[in-house]
């Protein structure tokens, strides 16, 4: 039995994320606090696709799905070892009333790897992403509570997403711009209702959380966060806040659950 491993919401950040002067020393800060995990199980923003489908196991790939960087973003690598068994044992907790798909040659979009690069820069601890199968707060948080006991086995499970991503209405790209209004008050809701370990409430976001749509236009960056809370919430823990603030005057806001 190996030591029980939070599961983690985290703020995933651009490409450009590794060249900010504050944000990489967190992540990474915070993945030292962390026990070193046997493997990791990733769901991001980026790759929703149902039947829930389970990525590259054999070698893992990059998927540079962004456009219009400079080059050197595009060259970077993260060679981590796949996880064929963590893929079986996803596939086994998962049973039979949650239908899976393989797409081996799918590897790490940037919701993975681009926080990866500054938690774990050595890329030796085997990775797996899985797709969200839909946008819907309630089936994910099924799934991240059938996938609980992957974190009794030594495996980190992250939802990668952003706590605000209004990019739409964003006018200041400033790494340092103030907060919109929208974006100061659905991650104060969201880090209020998390605190009381509301999940009734959570999972009522649309109709509750302040700002929505300008926060989440799309809701694909919050949705994460209930497959990590999910995977914690037998234990009824409301999440503690690790890394918090602002970038380009989106929350940043990034969860452990224990």
């Amino acid at each position: 039995m190996s030591a029980r491993v939070p599961a983690l919401y985290l703020g995933h950040g651009a490409p450009p994320l590794v060249d900010d002067p504050v944000w990489p020393g967190e992540l990474a800060g915070w993945a030292k606090d962390l026990p070193r995990p046997k493997a990791i199980l990733i769901v991001s923003a980026h790759w929703e696709e149902s039947p829930l489908t389970i990525g590259a196991t054999r070698t893992v790939p990059l998927v540079y799905d962004f456009y219009g960087f400079p080059q050197r973003y595009y060259d970077v690598t993260y060679p981590a070892p796949g996880a064929p068994q963590l893929a079986e044992r996803v596939k086994q907790l998962l049973g039979p009333s949650t239908p899976t798909a393989e797409e081996p040659l799918r590897g790490l979009d940037h919701g993975a790897y681009v926080p990866l690069l500054v938690m774990y820069p050595e890329a030796d601890i085997p990775v797996l992403q899985i797709s969200m199968p839909s946008l819907d707060a309630r089936e994910l948080l099924e799934i991240g509570k059938k996938l609980a006991p992957l974190r009794d086995e030594g495996v980190l499970v992250i939802g990668s997403g952003f706590m605000t991503h209004g990019l739409p209405f964003i006018r200041d790209f400033r790494p340092d711009a103030p907060a919109p209004s929208w974006s100061k008050e659905f991650d104060a809701w969201a880090a209020e209702t998390l605190a009381k370990g509301d999940v009734d409430a959570l999972l009522e976001y649309k109709r509750r959380a302040p700002g929505l749509p300008y926060a989440h236009p799309t809701v694909d960056h919050f949705v994460p966060l209930f497959v990590a809370l999910g995977a914690s919430i037998d234990k009824a823990d409301s999440g503690k806040t690790v890394i918090d603030g602002y970038f380009l005057g989106l929350s940043k806001r990034s969860l452990q659950f224990e």
